[in-house]
């Protein structure tokens, strides 16, 4: 039998139970087969099912019957309310961009690929092995598998110009995932209390990892080409903060590159205040039209702090993200990721390193390329034809991500509703501004599943937006 099979059975029994009395006996186990014309296995599966809901209870030798259940007094948790005192940063609902949706939706909100985007046979094959190797069983090191580290040191090496020296495995921390990164980057360089300078528009997930490290968010305006370097050097000046966080390459939302001449700047004015720039390079295998180019790879005095992920190219089941930092400065992040979590787990990072390791993976990220640039032109050209009024100012070079904006009044949120009651969800622009948003934005992810849909869900965005207009 199938899943789907066995989900249809235990949906009907479900219906039987819920008309039937508390104590009712369930039919035996070789009626249900009969009936369903399913195996004794499925049929004892659909059953475990049903009680770890708690719909029915099981009698060795009786049989199974519809449990019996008492209405109890709602439990009381106000005693918390004095205890926990008021959070030290808001608490927020999941971002937009998490929210799961059913396969019948059209996700432009996911932050995600779409699942045919994976090498999902190397990465199936990577956890096999992974599962038959000594990972499965031993504990790593804290830092992470040197195998793994001197990958993460060679991508960044072989983009190294001559007389930079470049950076080695020992400079390399393995990390459960770059958002926890974040923290760890924030606590450790900055502190609590202290400044950080992020781009805005940004990541939605940096601005909530800098508000939980307790740091203090010091916005600069960015646009297609980066921020200004003098902004940025007011920022720095006026705050004294000694930390920047930013995209170089395909910035999440708005899909900026940095030229190499901004990228120098930007660079000269972090070394002229003694700063760190934290560079988070997660669409590092997501370029379209260019090749990302780190700007950690032309820094050798510790300045730059490189984050980079494996998490939306390999698998979102394979969370694993390296840091790179030199001097002191990695030996604090290391203390913090250490007392976080301890170590990743060693069967994780031995998957994602057979992948990345395999001919295959060079070929999936040419073919790559293609299918994102696909995907981006289809919803531009859907928007400009159907959706005019949703601007889109700059075309990514790479990424997952279209930035557009709407029109000034446009109501965000009820469109976003809307829209998602006719089966197309969007994320709201204003989570990833760190102050007040400029003007209504809205991004829309261009690599979800089945492209063919996009014409049409372009039709509904612009038909609900005709609506909230009249």
């Amino acid at each position: 039998m199938s899943d789907d099979s066995s989900s249809r059975i235990v949906a009907e029994l479900r219906r039987w139970i819920a008309a039937a009395s508390p104590g009712s006996r369930l039919p035996s186990t070789r009626s249900l087969v009969a009936r369903y014309q399913a195996s004794p296995v499925t049929v004892q599966k659909v059953l475990r099912v049903l009680a770890t809901e708690g719909l029915v209870e099981t009698r060795p030798g009786v049989g199974t019957f519809v449990r019996s259940v008492g209405v109890a007094r709602p439990p009381d948790y106000s005693w918390q309310t004095a205890a926990l005192r008021a959070p030290h940063v808001p608490i927020r609902s999941v971002s937009a961009a998490l929210q799961s949706t059913t396969s019948d939706v059209v996700a432009f909100h996911s932050g995600y690929p779409a699942r045919e985007l994976l090498p999902e046979r190397l990465v199936r094959t990577a956890l096999a092995r992974a599962a038959r190797s000594d990972a499965a069983l031993a504990r790593p090191p804290v830092d992470g598998l040197p195998e793994l580290q001197a990958w993460f040191a060679h991508e960044l090496r072989a983009d190294t110009p001559a007389g930079v020296t470049a950076p080695t495995a020992r400079d390399v921390v393995v990390l459960p995932g770059s958002q926890s990164g974040l923290s760890s980057v924030f606590r450790a360089l900055a502190g609590a209390g202290q400044p950080v300078i992020m781009e805005s528009p940004t990541y939605w997930g940096a601005i909530r990892a800098a508000a939980q490290s307790g740091v203090r968010v010091v916005p600069v305006p960015t646009g297609p080409e980066g921020p200004d370097p003098e902004e940025l050097a007011r920022a720095f000046s006026d705050t004294g903060a000694r930390t920047f966080y930013a995209q170089p390459n395909y910035a999440n939302p708005t899909g900026a590159q940095w030229s190499p001449e901004r990228g120098r700047k930007i660079l000269d004015v972090v070394r002229a205040h003694g700063a760190f720039l934290i560079e988070d390079d997660w669409a590092h295998d997501f370029g379209i039209t260019t090749v990302p180019t780190p700007l950690a790879a032309q820094d050798d005095s510790g300045h730059v702090v490189y984050l980079r992920s494996l998490t939306k190219s390999v698998s979102p089941a394979i969370r694993v993200a390296a840091v790179v930092a030199r001097g002191p400065s990695r030996a604090r992040i290391l203390a913090d990721r250490a007392a976080e979590s301890m170590y990743v787990s060693g069967l994780l990072q031995a998957a994602a390193l057979d992948v990345v390791t395999q001919p295959g993976w060079r070929t999936h990220l040419r073919a790559l390329r293609g299918h994102l640039r696909e995907r981006r032109d289809l919803l531009l050209a859907s928007l400009r034809e159907q959706a005019p009024w949703a601007h889109v100012a700059h075309v990514p070079r790479g990424g997952l991500n279209l930035w557009a904006r709407l029109p000034d009044g446009t109501d965000v949120p009820r469109l976003i509703r809307d829209c998602a009651a006719a089966g197309v969800t969007i994320a709201p622009g204003a989570e990833w501004f760190p102050a007040e948003p400029t003007s209504p934005f809205v991004r829309l992810n261009f690599a979800g599943p089945d492209p063919s849909a996009f014409p049409d869900a372009v039709r509904t965005l612009a038909d609900t937006f005709d609506a909230l207009a009249a």
